[in-house]
């Protein structure tokens, strides 16, 4: 039987998680009581039983003690039981504005702030989270490639590391992402937004993908970039890194960077077993 906890912040996305493992044929059941939850272990653990797959939703919720949960399951654990913990993530910035989008009362801010509430479920969430065999971060994970990272634990059943690259474009006139880890300066090449014809085009057109990269020097910078990443990612990985983000910048972030974050997606494509996305931040932006 394989038995997934899925746990995590509110508003990580753990509904929409059980969701999804309840379609690819898991028995779900969330925010069972915490004195329920080794008996509930012990009953789906039977010999012979028809349930195959059980995921079980783990929440912090008014009333209930999360530390208690935390060492029922770490007893379980040691009582031989085989259980596997998805921790459900996101930055707290993107956790606060999708419970303002929904206007849900966060469970540990009753009478306080979001903010504070935020703040101490990660405190308490954090015991958990360091026994925790995947860590899924949503900041920036569409439903769609959600969908797909689960696929991939849990239907292919392929060795994960937790690791969620995203590459980003943006443009520095518009600021620098706050949540980035590597940022690039791709303004070293000639710009396109001095050409009429590529103006107002953007990095995902073939024809500014063609004159971009009609630079020798865009083709080194590429090559020696993608040599740092690969050599970076094994070594993030070791030391439990679940996210990176490579921003790549230019003036606006609509030529050169865009360009350039879909050279470098493609080229660390299927080429590890970490999560890989791409972003692009300000090709749309409208400017004042």
């Amino acid at each position: 039987m394989r038995f997934v906890v899925v746990t995590g912040m509110s508003g990580g996305g753990k509904s929409t998680v059980l969701k999804m493992l309840e379609d690819i044929g898991f028995y779900c059941v969330d925010n069972l009581p915490v004195s329920l939850i080794e008996k509930f272990v012990e009953l789906i653990a039977t010999p012979n039983s028809e349930i195959t797959k059980v995921a079980l939703g783990l929440d912090v919720r008014a009333g209930q003690s999360f530390e208690d949960a935390t060492m029922i399951l770490g007893q379980l654990k040691s009582a031989g039981y085989q259980m596997e913990i998805l921790f459900m993530e996101a930055d707290d910035a993107v956790l606060i504005k999708r419970y303002k989008e929904t206007r849900r009362i966060h469970p540990l801010a009753q009478e306080g702030r979001l903010e504070e509430g935020v703040r101490r479920e990660r405190r308490v969430l954090e015991a958990i989270r360091k026994q925790s065999d995947y860590i899924l971060d949503t900041t920036h994970l569409l439903t769609r490639e959600l969908k797909e990272e689960l696929d991939r634990i849990f239907v292919q059943n392929e060795e994960y590391n937790s690791l969620i690259v995203t590459i980003m474009s943006f443009g520095f006139k518009h600021g620098i992402p706050a949540d980035a880890d590597l940022v690039f300066d791709v303004r070293f090449l000639p710009n396109p937004f001095y050409i009429d014809e590529l103006k107002h085009k953007t990095g995902n057109d073939r024809e500014v993908q063609e004159y971009v990269m009609g630079f020798p020097e865009a083709g080194e910078f590429m090559e020696k970039l993608t040599d740092m990443i690969q050599f970076l990612i094994p070594n993030y990985v070791k030391e439990g890194k679940y996210r990176l983000v490579i921003a790549v910048g230019c003036t606006g972030g609509k030529h050169r960077s865009v360009t350039l974050a879909g050279e470098l997606y493609q080229r660390l494509k299927d080429k590890g077993k970490y999560g890989l996305k791409l972003y692009h931040r300000d090709v749309y932006h409208r400017s004042t």
